[in-house]
């Protein structure tokens, strides 16, 4: 039976994933911080939320930083919100942060003063917005393009490379909603409360091998 992972590293929504995954389809679910249970497992969640120095600061004090890289390099690894702003090169945030490096490229603050033409947006950007999928990847199987997602964040990705942008966003800048390489799909919206469009990219994630 195909194994879930779901690291625990004190800072993410770990029981709200662990039902998603399993109202997706999952069986065997996991919701650990022991390195060899993430290793063996089939697929790895990598959920965040809060501030970025204190979930990089538990995880690397956890010593799952090199085990994330390993997972990265072995089966696939599914980031999301601050999990995946954790797999880049660094955030702007808390005066410098460093990520795991996996994703060149570096996490930005939408600034106090956000602004679409004259309207001042809020920050954080809380709610939904459409994704437009920039790569045609397993994990947007059956998805539309321009489908809504639910976001929460104040930092978004910017990534250097254009080739690992799997799905774009626009909240008074473009960003990156998803990023791509190998065996690694990330998202800065949240798939567990995202409904049917959440449900069926878990669901894809749960049926993709790795890779594309």
């Amino acid at each position: 039976m195909s194994s879930v992972a779901v690291i625990d590293y004190g800072m993410g929504n770990l029981h709200s994933v662990a039902k998603a995954l399993e109202h997706a389809g999952a069986r065997q679910i996991i919701v650990t911080s022991d390195a060899q249970q993430i290793l063996d497992a089939d697929r790895v969640v990598l959920p965040g939320v809060g501030a970025i120095r204190d979930c990089i600061n538990e995880l690397r004090q956890l010593g799952l930083g090199q085990v994330v890289r390993q997972v990265a390099s072995e089966k696939p690894l599914l980031g999301i919100c601050v999990g995946m702003q954790m797999l880049l090169q660094r955030s702007e945030e808390n005066g410098g942060v460093d990520g795991l490096g996996l994703f060149p490229g570096t996490v930005k603050f939408f600034g106090d003063d956000l602004r679409e033409g004259d309207v001042r947006l809020k920050v954080p950007h809380m709610g939904w917005n459409q994704v437009k999928q920039s790569a045609d990847h397993p994990l947007w199987h059956r998805i539309e393009q321009d489908a809504r997602f639910y976001f929460v964040h104040s930092y978004y990705a910017s990534p250097e490379r254009t080739s690992q942008l799997a799905g774009r966003c626009h909240y008074g800048v473009d960003f990156a909603a998803a990023l791509a390489q190998d065996n690694v799909f990330a998202t800065q919206f949240h798939p567990e409360k995202s409904h049917t469009n959440g449900l069926q990219l878990l669901q894809n994630f749960l049926a993709w091998d790795g890779r594309w």
